[in-house]
């Protein structure tokens, strides 16, 4: 169920209207119509104002709120506040502040700061979402629910006795005879055997490694609080208002580590994602496309909502940066062009007081009268003109398996080099393909994936047998399929596949792994060069690699593995499974390497195009987004631009830090070139 209001995209933000006088607030409506907005988010941190104290409920402020938005025709995404207790509820049941891994317990006065396990803060939770659902189940301004606020960011897991009482109860449901807990767990290392339920505590801080597979299965066991705590408001407000949507906003996809967003996508009906630029990263606008690409696949390709970015400066990196004219532009569009059908931003109006009071708003400290108000009313009119974009979708021929389990595991403590991480091989890979113009899509490992022409794994360190198997269908029914290194290595429990490196995955890549090699700090190897082709060098990686059915494209030349397969191809079935024993440095080493897979695999894009140019189609359109300081020229586009209303004849020039988006239609009859 997708929000029918608004009825284009989605323009606004979070609206924090108890921080404002009421000549302020009046003041609001009329700069929201200004700017174009037709969507707010309203009562995010409220439950102190919505409920006073316990059961005494005053929604007065708010009906006053949400009858002034709908006479300005602004629909609401109306929150549930229970991201933010009030302290009259903290008073009285202090434990459910949580406790983290060290055995501290936090203290009032932040965000996210009840234990999701917690009776006490469930049962406050569901008086209060009922009484909220009861009240506006027929205010015409509410469009959708929004259910607390970034689950896992910053309290992903709890280590207090409700925690533990729930995580006792999960083992049980989970596992049923503690004999096939301690198989799965390996509890005959360190002689952890336990013989009764009540003996297994959380996976507290130690002065040594704890048992990494019963902190994988915690990581499980405390995300699915959080959903469960999320399902019980939903379950709530579908009872009240079934004709209204109901959703939770992601702390970031790629960069929110402790949700396992592959299951909460089943409890959503639409995702919805928070994304904020790292501000000092160069060519951050990469990981922005990668967080839009892997919102729109957690959604099954299905229209997502961006619910939360920024309009200039944040408040929380170390140094936050401003964003340069135009940029807020840029940031916006490319996650329309990749999917969303909002464009939202925390927040409104920039705050005078409180943690986040450096924080942007749309409405800036300077006012009206500035650079960035102009710019957010111009944006507004932007979308308006992109309404035609809503439902429309994004296709991609390649996809990268991304497994929040695998990224769990991976870092986990003692692994063969501190250099091995989930996003350091992922964000390598994505911007490769983002150089190459390639537009991706992101899957599980055991998901449809018989529809990409080209499949990447590039940190697939935990494979289940199930996963291994559906990737070895897919090569051979006749796709390519491309494996970094350290991948294939555990199963579900973090135990070590049966036999030789890489386990899971031996059949298929034709190879196997007598021995690990990571390289130095700094340390990089070189690789056999091809006539014509630039010189290569790996770095963090290198291991003693022998084929089985493989054959070599690419040798190491020299250090601990000279002589032995850098880069690998197997031919399966009607496929090939590609794998790299390395992580390239340089250059356009990967590119270069990624090229031919994709080329052998028949993967169609643009050449020839400066890298700093993103071209996306979504649906109809193409959006073309300039993140360089020089124009652009693109050819082999046809249509008429949204913007401007000029015919595009197979090439249109993008000025420097712009963004020209064209909606592809067939040249009218008759009409001459």
């Amino acid at each position: 169920m997708y929000p029918e209001r608004p009825a284009g995209l989605a323009f606004g933000g979070d609206y924090n209207p108890e921080q404002w006088p009421r000549e302020v607030l009046e003041e609001d409506a009329a700069l929201m119509r200004e700017a174009g907005v037709n969507l707010v988010s309203l009562g995010m941190f409220s439950w102190a104002l919505m409920e006073p104290a316990e059961g005494r409920y005053d929604f007065g402020w708010l009906d006053e709120i949400l009858d002034r938005l709908h006479a300005a025709g602004v629909a609401v995404d109306l929150a549930t506040p229970t991201a933010a207790p009030p302290a009259w509820f903290v008073a009285a049941h202090p434990d459910v502040l949580p406790v983290t891994r060290e055995g501290v317990r936090i203290g009032f006065g932040g965000r996210q700061s009840a234990c999701s396990s917690a009776p006490a803060f469930r049962e406050a939770t569901a008086r209060l979402v009922r009484a909220l659902g009861e009240h506006y189940r027929d205010h015409p301004a509410v469009a959708m629910w929004h259910v607390h606020n970034e689950y896992g960011a910053p309290l992903g897991e709890c280590y207090c006795e409700h925690s533990v009482a729930a995580w006792r109860g999960w083992l049980r449901a989970t596992y049923q005879d503690i004999s096939a807990l301690n198989d799965a767990w390996g509890t005959t290392f360190w002689g952890q055997t336990y013989t009764d339920w009540s003996q297994i505590d959380a996976p507290r801080f130690n002065h040594t490694v704890v048992n990494p597979a019963q902190r994988l299965d915690y990581a499980r066991f405390s995300d699915g609080q959080h959903r469960e705590h999320y399902a019980l408001q939903r379950d709530i407000l579908r009872e009240l208002t079934p004709h209204l949507p109901v959703t939770t906003n992601f702390a970031g996809t790629v960069n929110c580590k402790s949700t396992d967003l592959w299951q909460w996508a089943r409890e959503l009906d639409v995702v919805a994602n928070d994304h904020y630029l790292r501000a000092e990263q160069p060519d951050n606008h990469i990981d922005l496309a990668m967080s839009a690409d892997l919102a729109r696949s957690v959604a099954g390709g299905a229209p997502w909502m961006l619910m939360e970015h920024s309009a200039g400066a944040v408040n929380w990196q170390p140094r936050n940066l401003a964003k340069r004219p135009g940029e807020m532009r840029r940031n916006s569009l490319a996650h329309v062009a990749r999917g969303s059908d909002s464009v939202l931003f925390f927040q409104w109006r920039a705050s005078r007081f409180g943690a986040e009071k450096f924080h942007s708003g749309l409405v800036p400290h300077a006012g009206t009268d500035s650079g960035q108000w102009r710019e957010v009313v111009r944006l507004g009119a932007d979308l308006r003109r992109l309404a035609g974009v809503r439902g429309s979708r994004v296709r991609a021929e390649v996809a990268l398996v991304w497994d929040w389990e695998s990224y769990w595991a991976l870092e986990l403590d003692w692994r063969p080099s501190v250099d091995l991480s989930f996003r350091e091989r992922m964000d390598a890979f994505y911007e490769a393909l983002w150089r190459e113009h390639v537009t991706v899509d992101f899957v599980h490992p055991s998901a449809d994936i018989s529809g990409y022409r080209v499949v990447v794994a590039p940190s697939a360190y935990l494979l289940t047998e199930a996963g291994a198997k559906n990737l070895h269908r897919y090569v051979e029914a006749g796709g390519h399929l491309l494996v970094s290194y350290f991948s294939g290595i555990v199963d579900e429990h973090d135990a070590i596949h049966p036999g030789p490196h890489p386990g899971a995955l031996r059949e298929l890549l034709g190879l196997s792994v007598e021995e690990f090699h990571p390289l130095r700090q700094d340390e990089t190897v070189p690789l056999t060069a091809e006539p014509g082709t630039e010189d290569l060098r790996g770095r963090i990686w290198s291991e003693r690699v022998r084929p089985a059915g493989a054959v070599t494209v690419r040798a190491f030349a020299a250090g601990p593995d000279a002589g032995h397969p850098a880069f690998t191809r197997h031919d399966l079935g009607a496929g090939t499974a590609w794998y790299l024993s390395t992580a390239p440095t340089g250059g356009r080493a990967l590119r270069d390497l990624l090229g031919q897979v994709l080329d052998r695999a028949g993967v169609s894009r643009p050449r020839g195009l400066p890298e700093h140019l993103e071209l996306v189609r979504r649906g109809r359109h193409v959006f073309l987004i300039n993140h360089g300081d020089e124009p652009v020229t693109v050819e082999g586009v046809t249509g008429v631009s949204v913007f401007d209303g000029e015919r595009c004849d197979g090439r249109v020039t993008v000025a420097a830090g712009a963004v020209t988006v064209v909606e592809e239609t067939p040249r009218p009859e008759g009409e001459r070139a």
